[in-house]
């Protein structure tokens, strides 16, 4: 496996108690796969990207659990060794390419910097990467756009430009965090056929964090749900959203417009996702469950078989 994520437990101290954002959180991603990790605003999805890549704003901190990367364990390495790993065998593409992009500095020179820090190559050479890195992205007339600045692009663009930033180095896995949140829909499917190509083409592991099934739908091959801080069911793409086995999840698919069906009420979940400092105790889902019964109230599921998924539901525990 590319990455593995072991019992991850982030924890944010603050004067009244310790906030627990992730709550024993496991999964992995193997060379050429796309994981799409989805949930509410709030349910701990970005949160676990940052922890894997070492970018958690103190006072959050890993507590317990492990984060490794092909293998080398990365989640206990001092800050100057992380950021050599980041740029070079971990790619991260934001939500706002202009967070990811300085606009004071032509592409062209972020491109090549980023390849002359990580990759022994010459000057020359690194410019013949970034101007094949760019094509590869989709940049029209490379050479002519490569003094351009960031607010000479698109959105489009630029994200395809801090797409090629993440791919300079040749990383093994990249984190792409709501890559197509700010983008029309026509551009998302562009960027949505690029991650996908470039995944299978290079074979990097992708961690695609969304909340747009559509998106998650369009390309990954493996989905994790994720519910105040914990991944509540796990499972390929066309069982999630054809045979959701989580109540949660059930709600999730339920919530979905869907062109050819008939016109009837979508499905709403009552309540909302719980503040981190009044997580109920057993299931977190309990409190806006209709399938809940007395053992949610009190003891915490973890996941376990459901089909060809895996779900944190008691709903799915041997008789």
């Amino acid at each position: 496996m590319t990455l593995e994520v072991r019992d991850l437990r982030v924890e944010f101290p603050t004067r009244r108690g310790t906030l627990t954002a992730l709550d024993g959180v496991s999964f992995s991603i193997a060379p050429g796969e796309v994981l799409g990790v989805v949930g509410e605003s709030g349910a701990g999805k970005s949160i676990t990207g940052l922890a894997i890549i070492g970018l958690l704003e103190p006072p959050g901190r890993i507590s317990a659990g492990e984060v490794r990367l092909e293998g080398r364990r990365i989640d206990n390495l001092p800050p100057e060794e992380m950021r050599k790993l980041r740029g070079r065998r971990i790619g991260v593409i934001f939500q706002d390419p202009l967070t990811s992009l300085n606009p004071l500095y032509t592409i062209g020179r972020q491109l090549e910097e980023t390849i002359l820090a990580h990759l022994p190559l010459s000057k020359r050479d690194a410019r013949t990467r970034s101007l094949a890195l760019l094509g590869e992205v989709g940049i029209p007339a490379p050479a002519a756009r490569y003094g351009h600045y960031p607010h000479q692009f698109s959105g489009g663009m630029r994200q395809r430009v801090v797409i090629a930033l993440a791919l300079a180095a040749e990383p093994r896995l990249l984190i792409a965090d709501e890559p197509t949140t700010a983008l029309d829909v026509s551009i998302q499917a562009q960027i949505i056929a690029l991650l996908k190509r470039l995944a299978a083409e290079r074979s990097a592991a992708v961690m695609l964090i969304t909340h747009d099934m559509g998106v998650i739908a369009e390309t990954a091959h493996r989905v994790a749900v994720m519910y105040a801080g914990r991944i509540v069911e796990v499972g390929s793409v066309r069982d999630v959203i054809h045979a959701p086995k989580h109540p949660y999840t059930v709600g999730l698919m339920g919530s979905i417009p869907r062109i050819a069906a008939k016109r009837s009420p979508l499905v709403q979940i009552d309540g909302a996702m719980p503040r981190l400092n009044a997580i109920p105790p057993g299931c977190a889902f309990h409190p806006r469950c209709v399938r809940r019964f007395e053992r949610c109230f009190d003891e915490r599921p973890d996941l376990m078989a459901a089909g060809a998924s895996l779900a944190a539901c008691w709903l799915h525990a041997a008789a």
